[in-house]
């Protein structure tokens, strides 16, 4: 073997031991990536679900706020109705009959809205809105997640592929896949873009 191509053979090995270090990097990037992109699908999931139970929650909680309050009128209105219809009741009975109107009406006012607690029929749709848009939020991200983590996983069994056959070509498709992934993560994190068809 002559000196020129035993260097040859050197520097093509040197080429070849940079390609590796390099794909093996990226390879790395896109595993730590991968990742992230695994928990954020993971932390969509589960905000979505619990959203869903927490918004359910409060919805039950309304209508039975709903129902309570319902029935506290209908014998307010019946009290009242007993009052008017009979004008011939002793004065006790008529200012016992008002007490008790007056302590369900104002039943039914708290029943309404309570600020304080929190648990007023106002402010449980509130809540209840409130706990929807996370799930709604939480489900529109969860795709981004899906496809980008399974891009990204495509990407590095590419890279792999490219460095165990010694084909560089492979490895920029597998890094531009890795980049639309990486991408998709991105724009699952923050919603930035919504993207026809993944939403």
């Amino acid at each position: 073997m002559k000196a020129d191509e035993a260097a040859e053979l050197m520097d093509r090995d040197k080429e070849t031991d940079q390609f590796k270090t390099r794909a093996a990097m990226v390879i790395a990037f896109f595993a730590m990536c991968l990742a992230i992109t695994g928990l954020g699908g993971a932390n969509a999931t589960k905000e979505a679900f619990n959203s869903n139970i927490q918004a359910a929650n409060f919805f039950a909680f309304f209508q039975a706020k709903n129902i309570r309050q319902t029935s506290y009128q209908l014998a307010a209105d019946e009290l009242e109705l007993t009052a008017l219809s009979n004008p011939a009741l002793p004065a006790d009975a008529r200012k016992a009959i008002e007490a008790k109107v007056a302590a369900y009406k104002k039943t039914v006012a708290r029943y309404e809205s309570e600020p304080d607690t929190r648990e007023g029929k106002k402010e449980l749709l509130e809540r209840a809105r409130s706990q929807e848009e996370a799930r709604d939020r939480a489900l529109k991200q969860d795709p981004y997640f899906d496809y980008g983590e399974a891009l990204l996983q495509i990407a590095i069994v590419l890279i792999s592929v490219a460095i165990v056959a010694s084909v560089p070509w492979l490895a920029y498709i597998g890094g531009a896949l890795g980049l639309v992934g990486m991408l998709l993560s991105l724009n699952g994190f923050l919603l930035l873009v919504e993207i026809p068809g993944l939403s």
